[in-house]
């Protein structure tokens, strides 16, 4: 989902609708989000919009605004043939139906740079654009029979579609059935930590048990373990309602934000799950986020994904995958798990450490080649020296990727910085001097 947003008057500006491009298996659809005012013949009245210009949807889907209590929204996906008649209809419901429109995917330009954010507030433009719509459940999903989940799902949904940079994320409260799926989760995974998971998880789980609430009865809060991460390493949480692109994702940790579900897995089936919940998220991802190794390694891929070409994406996100999801790292003598896909499934992270999968090094130009499912253990991990070396071995590794300039992240303006000009590598060399500058003073005070 990246975006290719105009320029305007040398700023970024929007200009008519959001163009925001989804890598999805969707590639011949164009996806919408619009908003009308509740009354009679609203929605046939737009409707005629589209048959009149014959554009064929081939999905729709509403939902009560929960920003203008008299608006309805709603969400379609329309064949990607019809893009120009698709331009003529979005500007006639602005200007005959009064509605706010946002589209969501668009083939970009070929050779051009794709967009990425430059400012933490940029990632509003695109946090709602997930590949699954967040309460839409595929037939095999263990709750996809069950009407009362797919409403809790809805309303999980509806909270990060509404969230925005900035804002409190909004307290959940669990149902007594949630609750009891998280403590199965938490039970038994917390058994197999202190000998199957890397020491710096296991330094940061008992400081989630003080600090934030982590208990077998009791589902954390994401707003009081973004507070608790950002004391630590300066990373945030932000509420998703479901899968984003892997541009996207990977911009975010860039900023050192992490996108987080909300919704627990169907309570049927306590200990799988067909996609990312929260139980994978706190007891996964969280711990290995307050670690400032780790943290930085993680930066370094999303920093690496900004502006580069689709292919190296796709690379990026597989090294992603045997790293930060299903990473293994030696600790002495021995091999721990770090990657939270591990860390929260309690049949991979005791299938890891034996005998049966095979074990590689960890070199990103080969890592990011090797396939993988997604639906059984992996026949392959790879294992890294260290945070460190892994940090080192990415940072090489994105030096390959073709981009005509580097990135910065600027950590008190939450910015990303383009060093392109010379006056950036001067402002750059400026602050490194600084940095040198207190190095050495404090070096020259221990002797």
């Amino acid at each position: 989902m990246d975006a290719p947003y105009r320029k305007i008057n040398g700023e970024t500006g929007i200009q008519e609708s959001m163009y925001l491009e989804e890598l999805s298996n969707k590639a011949q659809v164009v996806s919408c989000i619009f908003s009308l005012k509740e009354g009679v013949g609203a929605l046939a009245k737009t409707l005629r919009l589209f048959e009149e210009k014959g554009i064929n949807l081939t999905h729709i889907e509403s939902r009560p605004s929960r920003l203008n209590k008299e608006d309805y929204e709603f969400f379609i996906n329309v064949d990607a043939t019809c893009s120009k008649e698709l331009d003529e209809v979005i500007a006639s419901l602005k200007t005959q139906i009064s509605g706010h429109v946002h589209e969501l995917s668009r083939n970009k330009a070929k050779d051009t740079v794709p967009w990425f954010p430059r400012d933490i507030q940029d990632l509003d433009r695109f946090a709602n654009q997930i590949l699954s719509y967040g309460s839409e459940l595929d037939s095999d999903h263990p709750g996809f029979t069950d009407p009362v989940y797919r409403v809790r799902r809805k309303e999980f949904a509806d909270i990060a579609y509404n969230y925005r940079h900035g804002q409190v994320i909004p307290k959940v409260e669990y149902t007594k059935e949630e609750k009891a799926t998280w403590g199965t989760v938490f039970r038994e995974l917390k058994t197999l930590y202190p000998t199957h998971a890397c020491r710096e998880h296991n330094h940061v789980f008992p400081l989630l048990e003080k600090y934030c609430g982590y208990r077998e009865d009791n589902i954390p809060q994401l707003e009081d373990i973004s507070r608790f991460l950002q004391s630590c390493t300066g990373f945030r949480l932000r509420p998703v309602a479901g899968l984003l692109s892997s541009r996207d994702f990977l911009a975010g940790l860039a900023f050192r934000v992490f996108h987080s579900t909300q919704y627990i897995r169907h309570s049927s089936k306590p200990m799988y799950t067909p996609e990312p919940d929260i139980c994978h998220e706190l007891l996964g991802h969280v711990p290995l986020f307050a670690d400032p190794r780790f943290a930085q390694f993680s930066q370094e891929i999303g920093l690496a994904s900004l502006g580069a070409p689709d292919e190296y994406i796709e690379k990026l996100a597989t090294v992603y995958w045997f790293t930060v999801e299903f990473g293994l790292c030696k600790q002495g003598s021995e091999i721990k798990a770090y990657g939270a896909g591990l860390l929260s499934s309690f049949g991979e992270l005791q299938y890891c450490l034996t005998n049966k999968p095979e074990i590689q090094p960890f070199e990103p130009e080969k890592t990011a080649l090797q396939a993988y499912p997604i639906t059984e253990f992996q026949p392959i991990y790879f294992v890294a020296e260290s945070f460190e070396d892994a940090k080192e071995k990415v940072r090489k590794f994105a030096a390959t990727i073709p981009r005509p300039f580097s990135v910065r992240y600027n950590p008190y303006t939450h910015s990303i910085e383009v060093l392109d000009s010379m006056q950036q590598l001067k402002n750059l060399a400026d602050s490194i001097n600084g940095e040198m500058g207190i190095l050495s003073n404090a070096l020259k005070k221990m002797e």
